[in-house]
């Protein structure tokens, strides 16, 4: 006569719908795996006390707490480490406004030094084509000064 011992923690209550399913399911198990007869299986659920079940050497109720400790301590390093990428995040977006800001400050400076420049290049030919006028007026003053003292001569 086959036999199975099912045990599971007292703990969450396991309803007795639960238990049912757990023998009928290791009923069918042995019967489908190892074509034992179902009328003599015998199946038993011992449900075992918390503080009588251990693994590693350690009480389960004293697992949970330290893997609740554990989570609680991920759930705060996470938290913590959202705050950082946060503020960093922040910093960064500060530190492009700051860039953009100053780009455009320096585009601002570069097309006002680029009029000046154009300003001053404009001053330059006015200035230059003022000379040229100035030269050109001096030479035809020169030429008609020279044109009427060979005419003199001529007449002379």
């Amino acid at each position: 006569m086959p036999y199975v011992n099912i045990k599971i923690t007292k703990e969450g209550n396991v309803t007795p719908s639960q238990k049912r399913q757990l023998i009928e399911g290791a009923t069918k198990l042995l019967a489908d795996v190892l074509h034992k007869n179902t009328k003599t299986l015998v199946v038993t659920i011992d449900e075992v006390d918390m503080d009588n079940w251990g693994i590693g050497g350690v009480p389960v109720t004293e697992l949970r707490k330290i893997a609740k400790e554990k989570a609680a301590a991920e759930a705060k390093a996470a938290a913590i480490a959202a705050k950082e990428e946060a503020k960093a995040k922040k910093k960064a977006e500060k530190e492009m406004a700051k860039a953009a800001k100053a780009e455009e400050k320096a585009k601002k400076e570069a097309e006002k030094a680029a009029a000046k420049e154009e300003a001053k290049a404009k001053k330059a030919e006015v200035k230059a084509a003022e000379a040229a006028a100035k030269e050109e007026v001096k030479a035809k003053k020169e030429t008609a000064k020279a044109a009427k003292k060979e005419k003199k001569a001529k007449k002379k």
